[in-house]
């Protein structure tokens, strides 16, 4: 943000505080808009009464460390995170009056400042309140573990970032679809989060399914990619009655719905049947790939004892990665299936028909992130068991869902203020 020169909240020249603490105290409230930590600096006291003379405030990153002295023994050196900025302010008393004034006030900085959300992350804003502080003995008086207990202080405030900060839109988009009886079937749901994350990293979608995460059995479903820095967001999630053509069209439009029409470039699914029908019916314009991973395991589950001598990922793995060559690939592909004896074997064939979704001269031109599997999708859902129990209700299962989502927030906040502190 641009502070303009009238504003109140900034420094300059000539005003006046009341104490040393004051100055400090509406400096750093100052960095917290802008998103910078300050630091104390130079300062000097009168010696009779130790009272502050003048005092030297200065941006976290004013200056350059002292090189380490474990250096060159120390395993993990610590970051380098000052830049020398110049930015800085500095008070003198006046002894008239005995106010401190400004006297200096340097606000450029040589480095980017820290997004709103990420400002409570800086060191001068980090503040725990008494009441928090004992509530946080408390908790691990109570067996609670510190992590436990800031998500809980986190949901009193309405989110962990108000802690330090403020809140989050809660609103949702909930799709739900009901059979004859008026009894839910199908339930898609994304918030606004979801859906301002998909506006700008959804290019490149994996979706999933998988069970045992509800009582019930019923298949769970998510839509997931990343952001720019390589961490997971999430873009949608449903529940699902069956895993058939009909649901796949109803959830994928839904999808679209909530992401105001936009469909990903390319969308990587495991080789479903069903999946793949419905995606040309909801979204022709989207590149349908096939998860390298998951066609590997199925040949590893069928069609291993046929290439014993080099394995089935040392006979493939070209397949998936290497050929560039259409005529090359099939020419291979054919002396393949000869040399093992192979013509005849169901799930090759399968595999074949749809080498346009997987095959390298046919998917290395597709934009896809640097993806080539819906690990991403299975990597959430293994993550996502640590927090679900199968005996949840709907609403206790979207509850704990919530956590889930928080927990990834946190952690992609975190990266956001760890790359400014480079």
């Amino acid at each position: 943000m641009e502070p303009e020169n009238d504003c109140a909240w900034k420094p300059k020249q000539g005003m006046t505080f009341d104490s040393e603490q004051c100055v400090y105290d509406f400096y750093n409230t100052y960095g917290g808009t802008l998103g910078f930590s300050i630091r104390r600096d130079f300062c000097r006291k009168n010696k009779i009464n130790n009272q502050f003379i003048c005092r030297l405030l200065v941006c976290n990153k004013e200056g350059f460390r002292k090189g380490d002295k474990r250096d060159p023994l120390s395993k993990n050196p610590r970051a380098e995170t000052r830049t020398g900025c110049e930015a800085r302010l500095y008070v003198k008393l006046d002894e008239g009056t005995g106010k401190y004034v400004v006297t200096d006030f340097k606000e450029k900085h040589n480095h980017d400042l820290v997004s709103p959300e990420c400002a409570y992350m800086l060191p001068s804003q980090r503040k725990i309140s008494t009441t928090q502080a004992i509530e946080l003995d408390l908790a691990a008086q109570s067996g609670l573990r510190l992590g436990q207990s800031f998500e809980l202080m986190g949901r009193e405030a309405g989110g962990r970032q108000c802690l330090g900060f403020t809140k989050l839109d809660l609103n949702s988009w909930v799709g739900k679809l009901l059979d004859n009886e008026e009894q839910i079937t199908n339930m898609f749901w994304a918030d606004a989060q979801m859906i301002m994350d998909y506006a700008q990293f959804g290019d490149v979608v994996t979706f999933d399914t998988t069970y045992k995460l509800n009582k019930e059995h019923r298949p769970f479903a998510s839509f997931v990619g990343f952001n720019h820095h390589r961490e997971t967001v999430i873009f949608g999630a449903a529940l699902l009655y069956d895993e058939t053509a009909e649901s796949f069209v109803w959830l994928f439009q839904n999808f679209l719905e909530a992401m105001s029409g936009k469909a990903p470039k390319t969308l990587f699914t495991d080789q479903d049947a069903a999946m793949a029908k419905a995606i040309p019916i909801v979204m022709p314009d989207t590149s349908h790939c096939l998860c390298t991973w998951h066609l590997m395991q199925n040949a590893l589950k069928h069609v291993n004892c046929l290439f014993q001598d080099n394995g089935v990922k040392g006979v493939l793995n070209k397949f998936f990665f290497d050929i560039e060559d259409t005529n090359q690939w099939k020419l291979e592909w054919a002396e393949m299936l000869d040399k093992y004896d192979a013509h005849e074997k169901h799930l090759l064939k399968l595999t074949f028909a749809v080498k346009e979704k997987w095959g390298w001269p046919y998917v290395r031109s597709t934009w896809a992130a640097g993806m080539s599997t819906t690990q991403l999708s299975e990597s959430f859902n293994a993550f996502l068991k640590d927090y679900i129990r199968s005996d949840f209700n709907l609403n206790e299962f979207f509850m704990h869902f919530e956590r889930v989502l928080y927990k990834k927030r946190y952690k992609e906040l975190e990266a956001g203020y760890a790359l400014c502190q480079r």
